[in-house]
C-alpha cells in the first residue's frame, strides 16, 4: 500500500474513535498532548513524553502524527494512552478536537505549525510549548507575506530552539517579544539513553567482524556506492539497513549486492558464519547497531529531504560518511567541522575519506573521539524544557 494510500485510509474512522474515547473526558485528570509530523520528530519528542511519565505518573498523554510512516510504527507506543491521527486543520476540526479531548498542555515538536489548532489552543488559554524547533530565514514566518505564520509563533507559551542563529532570527521579528529559550535537540537525550543499553540480538553480534561498516537507512543510489566501497575494499564487511523495506527494495539490493551473497537477516540460521554482507530486513534495530560499527554510512544524502539521523550513530564515538544534502540539518553540519564526519559530493570522495581513516592511525581515534565529546557536550534538552514547562493544576 502507498504512502499516500494509507495518509487517507488511516483517518477512515478517526472521529469516531477520538470520540468513542474522549466521551467522558470532563471526568479525567490533567492530559498533555504531544503532535508529532513523522516518526523523526516522535524521536524528538520522546524524551519529553518520558519525563512528564516519570514526573506526572497520573497524567495521560495524547499522541497525535501527521504522517502515515509515523503512525504505523508508533500507533502502539506505550508512552501515550492514545495514538491518532491529527484532524486536517481547519475551524471546525480545531475546535471539535479541543472540545473533546480537552489537553492540558500542547507540545509540538520542530516544524509543526497548524493555524487554527493553534489559535484555538491561544483562546482556550492553554499552555503551548514548540520543542527542538530550528529557523531559517527562508521560511515564511520572515517574508514580507508571512503575517499569519507570525502569528503562529505568538500562540506558544514558550519556543524552545536548538540554536543561537534561530533566537537571533526570532528576536529581529519587528513588534514581536516572543518567549524563547535556546535548549538544544532532545534527540541527543535520546541517543544517550539508546546508548545506554545494548539491545542488540546476539545472534547480530555473532555475525560482525572488523572492519565493519554500518549503512543506516539506505537508498538506492547510497547502495550505488555502498557496492563499490566493497569491491574496493575486499576485507571490509558492509552491515545495510535500508530505510524502506518492501519486497521491490530488497529484490534490488538483493541483485545490487548478489555478487557477495547477501545475508537477510531474518533468514539467519544459527548456523550461519559472518557474511560479507548482512542486510537488515526488519525495523527497530539500526540504532543500537551502530555500536558494532567500525565506520557508519548516514543513507538520505541524495535525496532532496536530505540525510537521516546521524546522532544514532555518533553517540557511540564512530566516524560518518554522508552524501551532499546534509546542510539543512545542524548536527550534521557540526560533526562535518569538528571532523567527526565527511559530506561527499560522489563516490570518488567517499572512498577518499574512508581510505584515510583506515591508512591513518592517528586520525580515526581523533574523528571517534570528536563525535562522541559532541554529543555528550549536548545533552540536557529535557530537563531544561520541563523546568520551564508549567502543568495546570487540575
Amino acid at each position: 500500500m502507498s504512502r499516500i494510500t494509507r495518509f487517507f485510509t488511516g483517518r477512515k474512522g478517526q472521529w469516531k474513535k477520538i470520540k468513542s474515547v474522549f466521551k467522558d473526558r470532563e471526568q479525567k485528570g490533567p492530559l498533555l498532548w504531544i503532535h508529532c509530523a513523522s516518526l523523526g520528530e516522535f524521536e524528538q519528542g520522546r524524551p519529553v513524553m518520558e519525563a512528564f511519565r516519570k514526573q506526572h505518573p497520573a497524567m495521560r498523554i495524547v499522541l497525535t502524527f501527521f504522517s502515515p510512516s509515523g503512525y504505523d510504527i508508533r500507533k502502539n507506543t506505550p508512552l501515550a494512552d492514545h495514538v491518532f491521527y491529527l484532524p486536517p486543520d481547519s475551524p471546525r476540526n480545531a475546535r471539535r478536537f479541543l472540545e473533546l479531548i480537552k489537553p492540558s498542555l500542547a507540545v509540538f515538536v520542530k516544524y509543526e505549525f497548524w493555524y487554527f489548532y493553534l489559535k484555538n489552543l491561544k483562546k482556550r488559554n492553554i499552555p503551548t510549548y514548540l520543542i527542538s524547533a530550528r529557523f531559517r530565514p527562508s521560511q515564511p514566518f520572515f517574508k514580507k507575506y508571512g503575517t499569519p505564520f507570525r502569528f503562529m509563533l505568538t500562540c506558544f507559551t514558550h519556543l524552545f530552539v536548538q540554536d543561537q542563529s534561530s533566537r537571533e532570527l526570532l528576536e529581529k521579528l519587528p513588534g514581536l517579544s516572543l518567549p524563547v529559550t535556546v535548549a538544544g535537540d532532545t534527540r541527543f537525550d535520546r541517543v544517550t539513553e539508546i546508548a545506554s543499553h545494548d539491545n542488540t540480538p546476539e545472534r547480530f553480534r555473532q555475525l560482525i567482524r572488523e572492519p565493519v561498516l554500518v549503512a543506516g537507512s539506505t537508498w538506492p543510489q547510497d547502495e550505488e556506492i555502498l557496492a563499490r566501497l566493497l569491491h574496493d575494499h575486499p576485507h571490509m564487511q558492509l552491515v545495510l539497513a535500508p530505510h524502506e523495506i518492501h519486497s521491490k527494495h530488497l529484490d534490488s539490493i538483493r541483485h545490487k549486492f548478489g555478487k557477495w551473497a547477501p545475508l537477510f537477516f531474518s533468514k539467519v540460521q544459527p548456523s550461519s558464519s559472518a557474511p560479507r554482507v548482512l542486510v537488515i530486513d526488519s525495523i527497530g534495530m539500526l540504532s543500537s547497531l551502530y555500536r558494532y560499527a567500525t565506520y557508519c554510512y548516514i543513507g538520505g544524502g541524495f535525496n532532496k529531504s536530505g540525510i537521516h539521523n546521524a546522532l544514532e550513530a555518533a553517540v557511540y564515538g564512530k566516524p560518518l560518511l554522508f552524501g551532499p544534502n546534509y546542510h539543512k540539518f545542524k548536527e550534521a553540519c557540526d560533526l562535518v567541522e569538528k571532523g567527526a564526519a565527511v559530506g561527499f559530493q560522489d563516490y570518488s570522495e567517499c572512498s577518499k575519506a574512508l581510505k584515510k581513516w583506515m591508512n591513518d592511525p592517528g586520525l580515526y581515534p581523533e574523528a571517534a573521539n570528536a563525535a562522541k565529546t559532541y554529543v555528550a557536550g549536548n545533552t540536557g534538552a529535557t530537563s531544561l524544557m520541563l523546568q520551564k514547562m508549567a502543568v495546570p493544576e487540575p
